[in-house]
């Protein structure tokens, strides 16, 4: 269990860099130049952004994962439950579920919107992001707590 729990921890993550990234983000990397036979580093500006063409589909594939992440865990709930009683981890594990439930609550606008960070529209995507986060911290802390006891 703590090996899958490891794998879910990075397959949130990953769905939450994802989600995220609708907003893009400018980063400076440095990129190596040859001039002269010496070589410079410049600094480059790099935007990482979803295309508005793909944000729906990554917003909708980590519902998905989440909701099928809920019955798993409510599974693991019931055949682990003698292992999270003795862990103290049988809290952890619901309120992860708790915050992967509220990530399947109705979406009332016609299509996902992903307005700037403080703008007028919603950004659907940044608010589903953070409960993933929340409930990726958890699962990190119960792989912990059932690793180290």
């Amino acid at each position: 269990m703590r090996d899958w729990l490891g794998d879910v921890s990075k397959r949130l993550g990953s769905l939450s860099h994802r989600l995220s990234a609708s907003i893009g983000q400018k980063r400076i990397t440095p990129i190596a130049r040859n001039d002269t036979n010496t070589e410079q580093l410049t600094p480059a500006s790099i935007e990482n952004k979803t295309s508005w063409t793909k944000i729906d589909d990554v917003f909708y594939e980590s519902r998905g994962t989440s909701w099928a992440l809920i019955h798993l865990l409510r599974a693991i709930e019931i055949d682990f439950k003698d292992v999270l009683e003795k862990k103290h981890a049988t809290i952890i594990l619901r309120q992860v579920i708790r915050e992967l439930e509220t990530t399947q609550k109705a979406v009332w606008s016609p299509m996902i919107l992903n307005g700037s960070e403080f703008g007028l529209f919603a950004n659907h995507s940044l608010v589903l992001s953070s409960y993933i986060s929340r409930a990726n911290m958890g699962i990190i802390e119960l792989h912990n707590l059932l690793e180290n006891g």
